[in-house]
C-alpha cells in the first residue's frame, strides 16, 4: 500500500513539472472530516447514530451484568449441586457468554451495524463534496485537488490552498435554492456572487473588515457622546427643577402638604439659610453707614475745630487766663472790654454746631430703625417657622 502511495505522489510530481512548463498549477485541497462536521444533515444524523450505539452499550453492559450474576450464583451453590447441574449451569453461561460477542460484532464490527450505517450516512455528503468540489474546479481553474483527511500525507497545506469552506458553502446554497423561491433565488444569486468575489479578493476582505471595524469605532464614539450630552441635559433639568421648587415654596411660604416631612424641613432649612444671609448683608450694610457717618461727623467736627480756631484767631479773642488779668484774678475795668469781645459768636462755627447735632440725631435715627427692623425681622422669622412646624404637624 506505503508502495502504490508512493508511486502516486511520484507521478503527481512528474505531472506538476510537465504542467508547470507551460502555465502556473493551480492546487487546493479539503479537510473532509472539517466539511463533515458543519454540514448540518451529516450533523443530525450522526446525533441519531449515536443514540442508537448508546442503546446498544447498554444492552451488552446488561447482558454483562447477567453473566456475572449466573457465574456468581454458580460459584456460591457448586457444592451443593451434582455434576449434571453444574454442567448445565456451566453450558448456560457459555452461551450467553457466545451469545454477548455474536451481539458486539453485530453491531460494532468491522461490517456491523455501526460502520454500515455511517456509511450509509457519509456516502450522500461525499457525492455531493465531490460534485462541489468538482463545480469549484472548473469554475476557479484548478488543476489538481486533494483531501486532506485521506491516507495520502501532507506534510505541509497552506491555508490559503484551502477550499473546505467553499464546499461546505456550495453544498448549503444547494439545499436553500430548494427552499426558495425563483425572486428569492436570484437575490441569493447575487448574495453568491458578492462571497464568490471576497474570496477570489482576500485583500478586499481585510480591507473591508477594516473599514468595517472602524465604522463601528465611530458609531461607538458618536453613540457616548450622545449618552453623555443626554445625561448632562437630565442633570442641569433637575438642577433647573430643584431651584424652581425651591423659589416656589420660598414665594408660598410652605412646601406643600402631600410632601414628605424630610422635604419640607429641608426647604426651611433653605429659606432660614437664605433670611440669615440676607440679614447678615444688611447688618454689614448697616455696619458700613453707620461707620462712614461717624467718620464723617469726625471729619466735620475737626474741620469746625480749626474754622473756630481760625475765626477767634481773626476776631482777636484771647485765653482764659489772659481775661483773668494774667494770674488768675478776676478782670480789671481795663480788661473789660477783652472779655466783651469773647462773647461775640461766630456764625459760621453756629452753623458747623447745628450740624454736628443734626448728624448725631440721624445717627441715632437709623439706630433706632436698625434696631426695630431686626426685632421686625425676627418676629416674622419665628411666625413663619410656627406655621411651617404646624402645616408639617
Amino acid at each position: 500500500m506505503k508502495k502504490y502511495f508512493a508511486i502516486t505522489i511520484i507521478t503527481i510530481f512528474a505531472v506538476f513539472q510537465t504542467v508547470a512548463q507551460t502555465r502556473g498549477v493551480k492546487i487546493g485541497y479539503i479537510d473532509m472530516e472539517y466539511i463533515l462536521q458543519n454540514v448540518p444533515d451529516y450533523s443530525e444524523a450522526k446525533s441519531q447514530l449515536e443514540q442508537k450505539a448508546q442503546k446498544w452499550k447498554q444492552d451488552i453492559e446488561a447482558k454483562k451484568i447477567e453473566i456475572a450474576k449466573l457465574k456468581d450464583a454458580l460459584k456460591t451453590e457448586r457444592a451443593l449441586l451434582t455434576k449434571e447441574l453444574i454442567d448445565e449451569r456451566e453450558e448456560e453461561i457459555k452461551f450467553q457468554d457466545d451469545e454477548l460477542l455474536d451481539f458486539q460484532q453485530k453491531k460494532f464490527g468491522p461490517n456491523g451495524d455501526l460502520m454500515t450505517q455511517k456509511a450509509v450516512l457519509v456516502k450522500p455528503i461525499q457525492d455531493q463534496v465531490f460534485t462541489a468540489v468538482q463545480d469549484i474546479a472548473e469554475a476557479k481553474k484548478y488543476d489538481f485537488v486533494f483531501d486532506k483527511s485521506s491516507d495520502l500525507t501532507m506534510l505541509f497545506a497552506a491555508k490559503r490552498y484551502d477550499i473546505s469552506d467553499q464546499v461546505i458553502r456550495v453544498i448549503t446554497r444547494a439545499e436553500k435554492r430548494q427552499q426558495l423561491s425563483k425572486k428569492e433565488q436570484k437575490e441569493q444569486a447575487k448574495k453568491e456572487y458578492q462571497e464568490d468575489v471576497t474570496d477570489e479578493n482576500p485583500a478586499l476582505t481585510e480591507r473591508k473588515r477594516i473599514l468595517e471595524e472602524k465604522k463601528l469605532a465611530r458609531e461607538k464614539v458618536v453613540a457616548d457622546k450622545k449618552v453623555a450630552a443626554e445625561a448632562k441635559k437630565a442633570e442641569q433639568a433637575a438642577k433647573r427643577k430643584e431651584l424652581l421648587e425651591a423659589k416656589n415654596s420660598k414665594k408660598t411660604g410652605n412646601t406643600g402638604a402631600n410632601q414628605p416631612n424630610s422635604s419640607t424641613s429641608d426647604s426651611t432649612a433653605v429659606i432660614n439659610s437664605k433670611d440669615a444671609k440676607i440679614a447678615e448683608r444688611a447688618k454689614l450694610l448697616e455696619d458700613r453707614k453707620v461707620a462712614a457717618d461717624a467718620k464723617k461727623a469726625e471729619r466735620d467736627a475737626k474741620r469746625q475745630e480749626l474754622l473756630d480756631a481760625k475765626n477767634g484767631k481773626k476776631i482777636g479773642t484771647v485765653p482764659v487766663n489772659e481775661k483773668l488779668g494774667g494770674d488768675g484774678a478776676p478782670p480789671t475795668a481795663d480788661n473789660k472790654t477783652v472779655s466783651d469781645s469773647t462773647t461775640v459768636v461766630d456764625p459760621k462755627a453756629a452753623k458747623a454746631a447745628e450740624r454736628a447735632k443734626l448728624l448725631e440725631d440721624r445717627k441715632k435715627a437709623l439706630d433706632e430703625k436698625k434696631r426695630k427692623a431686626l426685632e421686625d425681622r425676627e418676629a416674622a422669622k419665628k411666625a413663619k417657622e410656627e406655621k411651617n412646624k404646624t402645616k408639617t404637624e
